[in-house]
Order: C-alpha cells, then structure tokens, then sequence
C-alpha cells in the first residue's frame, strides 16, 4: 500500500507523491441530475458531504487501471455516471449514462479494468 509519509520519506516529490498515492477530496458537494451535470470528481479518495435528494457523482475518464473511492456521507443516495456519454459501461451490464447508486453511508470502490468498462462494489458501510 501506498503511504504519502513513507513515499515523501523516499525524496520523491509532493507531485510524485501524489501521482503515486493519490489525492483526497472533502467536503464535496454532489450536484446534478444527470450525467451532464453531476460533480465532476478529480480526485482518487472522495468524501461526499450534505447533498441535495437526486444528485450526482461523474467519474474521471475511464482508463485501464484507474481506482476512485467514494465515502457517501451526504444524507442521500447518489448516482454516480461515467465520464463518457457513449461506450463505457459499469458492472457489465448498466450503462455510464445510467450510473450506479451508492447509498447513503455507504462507501463505494470503482475501477476500472479496462478503457470502456468500470467494476464498482457499494456494499461497503460507512462508519
């Protein structure tokens, strides 16, 4: 596992560290109803606060390899969409456009196993 501490201790770079380990969101908001206008996330760990009822969550570009972990706190269910409007699916069969939900206190992990497809697991509770 990647740890910043150990990484920075290693003389790489605060850029490399991140590039490494990942960054952290806090304290997002989720927007949207749909795709087109749910928040868009740029960063690897994501914790989603107070939300309105219907929003939603955009994953970044699909790419082989690519993890995001979402920490639902917001009161809400959200919907979290694909990046592309066309060609990437999730969990096989559900289209990027449609998402996925993640409860609220939920903790939800996405990867991406290849550059159309991202595998999600929202069975996780938040505590």
């Amino acid at each position: 596992m990647s740890i910043p501490s150990r990484i920075l201790a290693a003389g790489n770079s605060p850029l490399a560290t991140v590039a490494i380990a990942g960054d952290a969101g806090t304290a997002l908001v989720a927007v949207g109803s749909t795709q087109a206008t749910a928040l868009q996330l740029s960063s690897v760990f994501n914790a989603i606060t107070t939300s309105s009822a219907s929003t939603g969550l955009k994953l970044p570009p699909c790419e082989a390899g690519a993890m995001i972990l979402i920490y639902n706190l917001s009161g809400q269910t959200l919907q979290v969409y694909s990046n592309e409007t066309s060609g990437v699916t999730m969990n096989s069969a559900v289209a990027g456009s449609t998402g996925v939900q993640v409860g609220n206190t939920k903790t939800a992990i996405f990867f991406a196993d290849s550059a159309t497809h991202w595998c999600g697991s929202v069975a996780l509770t938040a505590t």
